[in-house]
């Protein structure tokens, strides 16, 4: 994919009449994640002169196509379930050849000695008939809660105490939401919100295997377990939000087809993209409102001016490593500091001669969730909590070379991972024998329900989250560059001064996943960044 666009094509936009200055740039974008590209796509669709600067030699961030092994190909993220349909049309992507992925995965809670439990496009399988039953109206609820947060993760949340007549619209559209559901289901959704995974799926469910399946998604990325007091039922319902309802698809060329699209959609739109340009420092200049942010440095010394620069790199690298703590208030940067971004999820990528055999399962088509009950999750929880690695690792598993064959040899096949609760600082530091350890253990994991794979192993890779943070440039390699949870998100995401996309030094914005509404491959924040940049 192109990662620089020569001047000649931009050399005379005018812009209102006049020649814009060639030294200078309207906004330059820190970062070539998804939420960068969409960023800047959205900012040169408006006649912006946008220079985005992306560290890597590629961009796409953790959905970027890698090379593990030769003719391997895999990505960190390893599908897509809540993409916005909005930015999909906004942008035109499919006019670069995206094409969504057809058909939700089916999602499928592995058992040993059971019979696995499948959910397939609104059905399930493989538990009681009371399970079934109480699975419809789960499910129910849970669409009708998420349609209550739904508006709100394509809009600028407002501050608490505006005044502003749009952030009271907000306020009034999102009480007026609540009292659509009516009252029972209103207070349903207060009640909820705030409940630990463990007790919402002790309500409404008998079978474990079930519980943790449907836990899963509520808690993946997360420092969080069934048990954790704060927000992983609100997660559930973030990626219940989007017309998918939250499940997971490949679309056309892996999840790298959306990177490719979403790169050449910025470029269409007249962006400049740069690759292997990291950013030093964002420079900033005295004026009447303080210090403003006017350009960056990169590593190499080159300097670039802009009248604005939107960061989509994390919270506490853009401010305590780019910006500086000398730039910025005390409490501001003691927030920042504190924001929680310790990664829990490793992966691990299994480049393989043929199609793994999974017991009990005729296609290893799925998203396959290796968490036999709520407590083996809970166990690996505590395990990482004190900086250990669990004894019996829970995982995601998806054959992303089923769907899409050119990432791996004819014939040959790519295993994807996310292995949850590996964490970020092991006890004793990621050495190579540990780092060995936690890789056999899990491949051990898999071997119980697919017992011929070890033989079908040409070569392993495992990423802890340390691994992801030097590889990716992320702050403690955390998916979603700090928790998704109730004091960091809404109109508190990432902390309060930095939660409408502008920050305290103006002329600096955030368009990443630690700005609202979250993580995982939405497109929602770089929308939003932009969209308030513009107004």
């Amino acid at each position: 994919m192109p990662c620089w666009r020569t001047m000649a094509s931009v050399r005379h936009k005018k812009n209102n009449g006049r020649y814009k200055n060639l030294d200078r740039y309207d906004s330059i974008i820190i970062g070539g994640g998804h939420n960068g590209l969409v960023c800047a796509t959205y900012l040169a669709k408006s006649g912006q002169r946008v220079l985005l600067l992306e560290a890597s030699e590629s961009v796409g961030g953790l959905g970027a196509s890698r090379e593990f092994h030769p003719g391997f190909h895999a990505s960190i993220a390893h599908s897509v379930s809540h993409f916005s349909k909005r930015v999909t049309d906004d942008l035109n992507l499919r006019s670069h050849a995206y094409v969504p992925g057809a058909n939700p995965l089916p999602t499928v809670g592995l058992g040993i000695d059971r019979e696995h439990i499948i959910f397939d496009q609104g059905t399930l399988r493989g538990v009681s008939a009371d399970d079934a039953e109480s699975f419809k109206n789960y499910s129910r609820l849970m669409h009708r809660l998420a349609d209550v947060l739904h508006p709100f993760w394509l809009k600028t949340m407002p501050r608490i105490g505006s005044s502003n007549f749009t952030d009271l619209m907000t306020f009034g559209h999102l009480g007026l939401n609540l009292r659509r559901i009516g009252k029972k289901d209103m207070l349903e959704f207060l009640r909820v919100a705030s409940l630990p995974a463990r007790d919402l799926m002790d309500e409404y469910f008998d079978d474990e295997t079930l519980k943790a399946t449907l836990s899963w998604d509520g808690l993946i990325g997360a420092k969080m377990a069934p048990r954790s007091p704060n927000s992983a039922v609100l997660a559930m319902l973030y990626r219940m939000a989007e017309i998918s309802r939250g499940e997971h698809s490949i679309p056309g060329g892996g999840v790298n087809g959306l990177i490719t699209a979403l790169s050449q959609a910025a470029v269409a739109a007249g962006a400049t993209i740069r690759c292997a340009a990291p950013v030093e420092r964002i420079r900033l200049a005295a004026s009447s409102d303080g210090l403003q942010a006017n350009g960056v440095q990169l590593t190499d010394g080159e300097i670039i001016a802009a009248d604005r620069i939107v960061s989509a790199t994390d919270p506490q690298r853009t401010f305590l490593n780019l910006v500086g703590v000398e730039n910025l208030d005390i409490g501001f940067t003691n927030r920042i500091r504190r924001l929680r971004c310790s990664g829990y999820v490793a992966k691990l990528h299994l480049a393989l001669n043929s199609l793994p055999e999974f017991t009990g399962l005729a296609q290893a088509n799925g998203r396959m969730i290796i968490a036999p009950k709520m407590d083996s999750i809970e166990f690996a929880y505590d395990a990482a909590k004190y900086g250990e690695s669990a004894e019996n690792p829970v995982m995601e598993i998806v054959l992303p070379s089923v769907h899409d064959a050119s990432l791996a040899p004819a014939g040959q096949h790519v295993l994807s991972a996310h292995v949850m609760y590996v964490p970020h600082e092991l006890k004793g530091g990621w050495t190579d024998a540990a780092r060995e350890r936690i890789c056999e253990s899990s491949i051990d994991t898999i071997a119980r329900y697919a017992p011929g794979i070890r033989e079908q192993i040409i070569h392993q890779e495992f990423l802890t989250p340390a691994d992801l943070e030097r590889c990716y440039r992320v702050t403690g390699g955390h998916w979603h560059h700090t928790e998704f949870a109730m004091d960091q998100m809404l109109m508190m995401r990432p902390t309060y001064e930095a939660a409408q996309y502008s920050t305290p030094i103006p002329g600096l914005y955030l368009c990443g996943a630690g700005s609202h509404p979250g993580g995982d491959i939405t497109g929602a924040p770089g929308h939003n960044a932009a969209r308030e940049i513009l107004r």
